[in-house]
């Protein structure tokens, strides 16, 4: 629901109303907190209850540019790893894709490119990575849903993913790395213009006290 955009940013969760609205008792939705916690989706403030995480843009900057490092490297590591059939995995989900495009389908995109994703970062072999990249993911959903509504990013989108499955395909390692980071920094960009903030390339960081 919270991925669905169903529960809102910044939405108070309270126990007893979902543990209704699931039909569940209280238990299993005090363990499903904790583990929203755990993923990013939630923040737990003490006293005051839980609450649907809400991601500001200076921070989505900061997980956009630690997410291009992990992209570069999980693209490297997939270009070399990935065999024929593997690759053949990344097109069908390019695929997938191009249809929604075709469908003007923006839930159906988004779930392919997700999906699309969490395999490069499978294909690099590293669990680690794996379970860091998926909670950055998390945190990003709601800003990156609001960049992909933007008019024709869609197609600019498509372009550079099936330039990733080529140089992965073609076990290009520096440049499958090259064109992920450079995905996920247009990302970034998109975000900025979907909320009304400027572009950022190289922001100034606060010298440490």
């Amino acid at each position: 629901m919270i991925l669905a955009g169903d529960l809102a940013a910044g939405m108070k969760l309270r126990e007893a109303e979902v543990a209704a609205m699931l039909g569940v008792s209280r238990g299993p939705v005090r363990e499903a907190f904790r583990a929203l916690e755990e993923s990013g989706l939630v923040r737990l403030e003490k006293n005051r209850g839980v609450f649907v995480r809400e991601i500001s843009v200076d921070e989505a900057d900061d997980i956009f540019e630690l997410r291009a490092v992990l992209d570069e490297f999980a693209g490297r590591r997939a270009a070399q790893n990935a065999t024929p059939a593997q690759a053949s995995e990344l097109r069908a989900l390019v695929e997938r894709m191009e249809k929604a495009v075709g469908r003007g389908d923006v839930d159906g995109y988004h779930d392919a490119n997700i999906a699309f994703h969490d395999r490069v970062i499978q294909l690099a072999g590293n669990s680690k990575l794996t379970f860091l990249y998926r909670r950055l993911v998390n945190e990003l959903h709601l800003h990156r849903r609001a960049a992909l509504g933007q008019a024709g990013i869609l197609p600019v989108s498509m372009r550079e993913h099936r330039a990733i499955v080529d140089h992965i395909a073609a076990r290009q390692a520096a440049a499958a790395g090259r064109a992920l980071h450079e995905h996920a920094m247009a990302s970034r960009e998109r975000v900025h213009r979907a909320h009304g903030a400027a572009p950022l390339p190289q922001r100034a960081r606060k010298a440490p006290r």
